[in-house]
């Protein structure tokens, strides 16, 4: 999948990709101790219900998104945009990509979680359209892991 816009090249991430994905999710602080990056990029690979997407600028990776469906509703992890090319449209770019590939797959609706305290992050969705929809989210791990935040 390519696709230009705020001077992004978006590509799917192929192989070689992974390291350079990871190295930026650390960047961006989007890593947390209970999830294992390479298994997440390796889990969203595996089908085709989803993938992970990349934002080239000059051929450098400045942005990220994992995108997949469950039939019905299309999620995305992992939204980020490297912090020395933020506020050049890069983000915007990247959820238009994650949005264009679930329209391309008949999914009607896309939703995503943010921490309640996370005001910038919220307002930047709040910008591309997003709404709050005021659900409450439950977890549990599934292997008997404590709660994590």
């Amino acid at each position: 999948m390519a696709a230009n816009g705020n001077w992004l090249t978006i590509n799917s991430i192929e192989d070689s990709d992974v390291p350079d994905v990871i190295a930026l999710w650390a960047r961006c602080g989007s890593l947390r101790a209970w999830n294992d990056p390479a298994g997440d990029i390796a889990l969203a690979r595996k089908e085709t219900n989803s993938t992970v997407l990349l934002g080239r600028s000059d051929g450098m990776l400045v942005a990220s998104v994992l995108v997949g469906h469950d039939g019905h509703r299309g999620w995305v992890y992992y939204v980020t945009v490297d912090p020395d090319h933020r506020f050049e449209g890069h983000g915007r770019a990247i959820m238009t990509a994650a949005e264009d590939w679930l329209r391309a797959r008949g999914i009607p609706k896309l939703q995503l979680m943010v921490r309640g305290d996370n005001a910038k992050v919220r307002a930047f969705y709040e910008s591309l359209g997003y709404y709050d929809q005021e659900r409450v989210t439950f977890a549990k791990w599934l292997d008997g892991r404590e709660p994590t935040p």
